[in-house]
């Protein structure tokens, strides 16, 4: 997969070109439509002329020498003609509208699922470093971007070019020196358009850039609502959106005031080629030189030929716009994720796991593991308590591989997990974090998130092993409640021992529970404890708690400070060593300390 940087060095339409080889053949056919589309529409001109010229010449008109001697049959012919052009103009133009259009919803619906699927692979500080916002932006509105210039842009081009190029042959054949002083402005008006192009380019890049922008801001603002409120920030969030808004509104001027400069500067161009037409063709006819019929085909034509050139600026506005929208979702696909999947699968998993002479940093912060090691059996427990920032989800993060190891390694069995498969090596593992994401539907299908085959019974079994069966019962509709928008309509608590259910359903091998009583009541946490015992029990299970009484259980406590463990054992060997576990213990509980330990 290439990298931004040297894919920034090819044109977006070559890179889309190669990303929709797939349709090459839905794009020929689509081309061929719009083709024979507009040489049929150029077609009426034609028999205008005739017309003329059966009116004028009558039995000496050109479509006497076809032996047709007969006025009336002449003009009976040219019906007939006529009618044939304009039902296959109608029917080529049905063709090339939907297949352009059908080709522009597939390319739209597969570049977002790609560009979906692509940023579920990168890993996590990519996000990191991102707004969401911004984010939604390339995944919604770019897309649409193409897909509003390949309804209608990629055809309009096609037809200009097609007009040019057929108009031209015509009156090269009827009259050369005509013909020259005709299409002299072409060139000038494809020059200037590439010139505008050019100049447009920028421009536009800046207005996606400010939409993403806009984008973000309303994403930040309307997931905190309930802190903006708190604040009474409305106004406040109001005028931020207000002044990047503007920023968007600017940036669209810019490239307004431009764009809208291009069709009338065109158009005095193409006015000295429909005078050169009007008087040097007048003039062929008075002299005898050219038949009435040919200079009104002329005449006509002039302005099938030149007039169409005029929309040159909003096609390639629509052009600019999509191939700046493009080139950003091209980037996206085109990122590199850091954490690069392994070959290996384990099977079956026991569950043992180690960080050895782990050392690692966070994108642009100081080092927070030097040297870590740690290691649980398995089947075994470790708690694993200290202060905020002392690096204790981060050794969750490694295991995950939601990051990578500077130096040293963590392995699951024995094998490092930088060589196995992220499947099977996050299959392995269930999650339950402090920060709970459940998604719009209902509980049953958040409980079975992880294993959507799950029955009935093993649903309620993991929703009574996590305490969580006992409320759900009492919801009018049950498992089948819906939680809304992030689960919005529990109580932190209570989706906390959904997070709970949702990964104990799946059976891993190792579970991992991140802060995972940090939004239950009292209560709540107390009968967790009751059963956790039963929840850890054959399982590799790794507890990571600012609630010491999360941990007791566990087979080993650690106690992490500044990246390093400063302090190991089991609860009860902890608190008699007096330290800083001890410490916490008795502030968390409200013992007071002996002697010996206030020393200590």
């Amino acid at each position: 997969m290439a990298n931004p940087s040297s894919a920034a060095h090819t044109s977006a339409l070559g890179r889309l070109i190669r990303y929709a080889k797939p349709h090459r053949t839905d794009v020929w056919m689509a081309s061929f439509y719009s083709v024979t589309n507009k040489t049929f529409d150029l077609a009426p001109p034609v028999l205008i002329g005739a017309a003329v010229d059966v009116v004028v010449r009558k039995k000496d008109s050109l479509i006497a020498d076809l032996g047709i001697t007969d006025l009336h049959s002449q003009l009976i012919w040219l019906a007939a003609a006529t009618v044939l052009v304009w039902g296959l103009e109608s029917l080529f133009e049905y063709l090339f509208q939907r297949r352009w259009r059908e080709l522009a919803q597939t390319l739209q619906h597969e570049l977002r699922i790609d560009a979906f699927a692509h940023t579920t692979t990168l890993e996590l500080a990519y996000f990191q470093g991102r707004d969401t916002g911004g984010l939604l932006s390339v995944l919604g509105d770019d897309v649409n971007q193409l897909e509003r210039f390949l309804d209608g842009g990629a055809n309009d081009l096609l037809q200009v070019g097609t007009t040019v190029v057929l108009i031209s042959a015509a009156f090269f054949a009827i009259a050369p020196d005509i013909a020259l002083a005709t299409i002299t402005p072409v060139p000038f008006v494809v020059v200037g358009s590439f010139y505008f192009q050019s100049r447009i380019a920028g421009r536009y890049e800046a207005v996606r850039a400010r939409a993403a922008d806009v984008n973000a801001r309303l994403v930040t603002s309307l997931t905190g609502m309930g802190v903006i409120k708190a604040f009474t920030a409305e106004e406040r969030e109001v005028e931020r959106l207000r002044k990047t808004s503007n920023a968007y509104r600017a940036a669209n001027s810019r490239a307004i005031a431009l764009s809208s400069a291009f069709v009338p500067l065109i158009r005095m161009v193409i006015v000295v080629g429909f005078v050169a037409t009007l008087i040097m063709g007048g003039d062929a006819v008075l002299r005898g030189d050219m038949a009435v019929g040919s200079y009104s085909v002329m005449v006509f034509m002039t302005q099938r030929l030149l007039w169409p050139l005029t929309r040159l600026g909003a096609t390639f506005d629509l052009y600019q716009r999509a191939m700046a929208s493009t080139r950003r979702v091209l980037d996206l696909l085109d990122t590199t994720s850091k954490v690069v999947d392994g070959a290996k699968t384990l099977h079956p998993v026991r569950g043992e796991i180690a960080w050895e002479d782990v050392r690692f940093a966070y994108p642009g912060r100081p080092a927070l593991l030097q040297g870590m090691t740690l290691k649980v059996p398995a089947g075994g427990s470790l708690g694993v308590v200290g202060t905020t920032g002392a690096g204790k989800s981060t050794l969750v993060a490694l295991l995950l591989r939601l990051f990578d190891v500077d130096t040293g390694r963590v392995t699951l069995d024995g094998e490092d997990v930088r060589e196995l498969t992220l499947k099977s090596l996050r299959d392995a593992i269930g999650l339950v974090s402090q920060d709970v994401l459940l998604f719009s539907g209902t509980l049953r299908e958040n409980l079975a998130y992880g294993r959507p085959d799950a029955s009935d019974a093993d649903i309620e079994a993991a929703a009574k092993a996590a305490e969580a069966h006992g409320f759900i019962a009492e919801l009018p509709k049950g498992y089948d409640t819906l939680v809304g928008e992030r689960g919005h309509r529990l109580s932190g608590g209570q989706r906390q021992r959904i997070a709970i259910a949702r990964a104990l359903l799946v059976d891993p091998p190792v579970l991992v529970l991140d802060e995972a009583t940090s939004a239950v009541d009292n209560e709540t946490e107390a009968a967790i404890q009751r059963s956790l015992a039963r929840i850890i029990a054959n399982r590799t299970t790794l507890i990571i708690a600012h609630r010491l009484s999360t941990v007791r259980q566990c087979d080993r406590v650690v106690v992490l400070e500044a990246g390093a463990v400063v302090e190991s054992g089991s609860h009860d060997e902890l608190v008699a060593l007096g330290g800083r576990y001890a410490r916490l213990w008795a502030v968390q509980t409200g013992e007071e300390l002996g002697p010996q330990e206030q020393v200590a």
